[in-house]
């Protein structure tokens, strides 16, 4: 059957739109992340102490403060490679994601490509980016879980060593700033251990917070925009016409949902990946389960311990998703 040219540049706008998406949000991802990981590091160990014994930490700002204090810059950028990765993949699946199965709704419905949709079906198109996504950053937010709570490890015993030439033993004291795994360390040590398998450690948290957390984003984004929009007697077709400050206001907006809207389960996500490192393996052997770890977490600390570490999270998601909008809209209104 011969293809007619018109098919052929609609291939190649998709294919153009496509890669636009992939890369406008990576742009957007990258740039937030850095704002935005000494305050992810603080939310994760926050959530990671509220099955222990004895808190580390009676607040975000106490985590913060102990962690400067003890670990420097680095201590509160610890963990940032794999964040970086992430959010080059979260954010290109994302915006990807959320493109193509707006288009997959409208070819579904018989709506014209060109047609604006509902905002249910926006809510829905941004649940389904975050159920695409969570898939890529299960394995990334594991790995980042785990290096950012590798200072609050228990250090090894002090080592015992017998010099040659003297009889006298001499006591190994560990390093103060101990050389830590990196990023690549880290991954395979988890594959070796659990296998490929073991990388989705937590999915179902993440599953769960991505696409519930995927439909409150955009929906709250676009809400926000068609109000911004209509105060100027414009409609959320002509999203373009969006000012640099109104699309950083609707991403605020976006933010603010995104983590309100199901935050305990990235909570019982972050205990589970970062239980070996601070409670050891379990004597059983078997795995810690989402509901498992729910369960405990409710009967320790209850809906306070389930929002652990929210605050702040929410705080710093107003200027992060701010700017990832403010990005994305930015590029693609210039590079449309």
């Amino acid at each position: 059957m011969e293809v007619t040219q018109e098919e052929l540049a609609t291939t190649d706008s998709i294919a153009i739109r496509a890669l636009k998406d992939i890369t406008f949000g990576s742009v957007a991802g990258i740039t937030s992340k850095f704002f935005e990981h000494p305050f992810d590091l603080t939310k994760v160990r926050l959530q990671s102490q509220v099955l222990d014994a004895k808190a580390r930490f009676s607040g975000p700002l106490d985590c913060l403060m102990q962690t400067w204090r003890k670990e420097g810059i680095a201590g509160l950028y610890r963990g940032l490679p794999a964040p970086i990765v992430g959010a080059m993949a979260e954010n290109a699946s994302l915006f990807w994601s959320y493109t193509e199965i707006q288009n997959a709704i409208k070819w579904a419905n018989r709506i014209p490509r060109t047609s604006q949709l509902s905002l249910g079906q926006l809510a829905l198109a941004g649940a389904g980016a975050g159920a695409v996504t969570s898939f890529v950053l299960t394995p990334i937010e594991l790995v980042k879980c785990k290096m950012q709570v590798q200072m609050l490890m228990t250090p090894p015993a002090a080592a015992f060593s017998t010099s040659s030439g003297t009889a006298a033993a001499t006591l190994s004291v560990p390093s103060l700033t101990p050389k830590l795994p990196g990023p690549i360390a880290v991954l395979t040590s988890v594959v070796r251990e659990t296998g490929l398998r073991g990388l989705w450690l937590g999915h179902t948290g993440t599953l769960i917070r991505e696409t519930g957390g995927g439909a409150a984003w955009f929906a709250a984004k676009e809400g926000a925009s068609a109000l911004l929009l209509q105060r100027r007697g414009l409609a959320l077709a002509d999203k373009r016409e969006l000012r640099p400050w109104e699309s950083a206001a609707a991403g605020a907006c976006a933010g603010v949902a995104y983590n309100v809207a199901l935050f305990p389960a990235d909570t019982v996500k972050s205990a589970m990946q970062t239980e070996a490192e601070l409670r050891g393996p379990r004597a059983d052997g078997e795995r810690p389960t989402f509901g498992g770890t729910a369960r405990e977490m409710w009967r320790r600390g209850g809906v306070r311990g389930l929002y652990a570490g929210c605050g702040i999270t929410v705080a710093r998601a107003i200027p992060s998703s701010a700017l990832i909008f403010l990005i994305y809209d930015g590029l693609t209104q210039r590079f449309g």
